[in-house]
């Protein structure tokens, strides 16, 4: 039933061409025993698995779920939090009150950033924002749209913003995303959820950021895409760099990881200097 660890490196190149993701040769072990639970799980053999791929959406996305990499923490990155933060408060001060704020935060995994940006901004009392969260993961999205956490995760949140946690309801711990292996059911113990103020802000979407189609028609004053552009080929990072850039509304921001697409050298973007943020502004269409 298991992978060949010859063949992993056919499938390595199936996950590439599918999501644009490059895993490295340290997670194959990773990737053959994703490949493994999907086809057991399905009671295929790992061959069947093979060919029902290409014509059963369904097998590919559990797939996907399994093997691309869901991990987040709430305020990861603290001074892009606070750069946009101070950035939309700036925004409402100069009388731009006509329509929302958009953020989108990219491969946003099972929703930490788009949380922790809510807080952020509810913390000063913002209103007139949304946040759009998106991952080619359907399980880490419907994780992100429950809110619920486990108590690791509320020790990463400042002080600041911990009256926008609530503890979980044992009815919503009963029902709760049932996991997708043993493995996982172990690991999971949701005990709080993001308070429902919260909710009418943040939005949450399946998307392949490999895809020319955006996830929405708005355009975005920010754009947050951290620690996911490594997992690319650099011409891939291109692409994708020049498709959030004609997503971005002008005089708007990309936010990206520090030392992050260092190499980028966009025409209608400039980088803002900041001694803690890797920020780059659009300055025309």
């Amino acid at each position: 039933m298991k992978v060949d660890s010859l063949d992993v490196q056919r499938w390595q190149k199936y996950i590439e061409q599918e999501t644009g993701f490059v895993l490295p040769d340290i997670q194959l072990q990773w990737l053959a025993n994703a490949i493994d639970c999907t086809a057991m799980s399905n009671g295929l053999s790992v061959q069947q698995l093979w060919y029902q791929l290409s014509r059963n959406n369904e097998l590919r996305q559990q797939l996907l779920d399994k093997v691309l990499i869901h991990e987040s923490r709430f305020f990861r990155h603290r001074p892009s939090i606070d750069f946009v933060t101070e950035y939309v408060l700036q925004h409402h001060k100069a009388g731009n009150i006509d329509s929302l704020f958009r953020i989108w935060s990219v491969g946003c995994a099972s929703g930490q950033e788009a949380w922790s940006l809510a807080m952020s901004l509810a913390v000063q009392r913002c209103q007139d924002y949304v946040i759009l969260g998106t991952d080619i993961s359907e399980e880490a999205i419907k994780s992100a749209r429950l809110g619920q956490y486990d108590n690791r995760q509320q020790t990463l949140i400042p002080q600041s913003c911990q009256s926008f946690v609530q503890p979980l309801p044992s009815k919503g711990r009963l029902n709760r995303l049932k996991p997708s292996t043993p493995e996982a059911a172990n690991s999971i113990q949701e005990n709080w959820q993001v308070a429902p103020v919260l909710q009418p802000h943040v939005n949450f979407s399946v998307h392949n950021i490999i895809e020319k189609i955006p996830p929405t028609t708005h355009l975005q004053n920010v754009i947050i895409c951290q620690n996911m552009l490594l997992y690319f080929r650099k011409f891939d990072q291109r692409d994708i760099l020049a498709r959030l850039s004609e997503q971005c509304a002008l005089e708007g921001y990309i936010v990206l990881a520090p030392g992050e697409a260092l190499f980028w050298r966009p025409s209608n973007m400039r980088r803002i200097a900041h001694p803690q943020v890797n920020v780059w502004q659009k300055i025309s269409a």
